[in-house]
C-alpha cells in the first residue's frame, strides 16, 4: 500500500501528517510506503491513499486515490479514524 500526505509546498503540513501517519500505521500494524508531496507534482504520481487538508478538496476531486479530508491537522485522532476507515474499506 502507498499512502501520499499532500499541502501545497510539500514541507510543512504534508511531513506533519506523514509523521502521524505512519504513528498510526505502525500502532495498527499495518506496512506501506508513506510519503510526502507537493500539490503539484501529485498528479504524476500514484497512491492508494492520499491524506490531505480538507482545503485541498477541490484539487483532489477527480483522484483516482482515496482521499482522506483532514480538518483539523493536529488531532491524531482525527487522522486515524479517517484513515483506518478507509484503509477497512480497501480491505474489505
Amino acid at each position: 500500500m502507498r499512502i501520499a500526505t499532500l499541502c501545497g509546498m510539500g514541507f510543512g503540513t504534508s511531513m506533519m501528517l506523514k509523521l502521524s501517519v505512519e504513528d498510526i500505521l505502525e500502532e495498527e500494524g499495518i506496512k506501506a510506503k508513506v510519503e510526502s508531496w507537493d500539490l503539484g507534482s501529485h498528479k504524476g504520481q500514484q497512491a492508494d491513499i492520499i491524506v490531505a487538508p480538507d482545503d485541498m478538496e477541490r484539487h483532489l476531486k477527480d483522484s483516482e486515490s482515496k482521499v482522506v479530508l483532514i480538518s483539523r491537522l493536529t488531532d491524531e485522532e482525527e487522522i486515524k479514524e479517517k484513515l483506518m476507515k478507509v484503509i477497512r474499506e480497501m480491505e474489505d
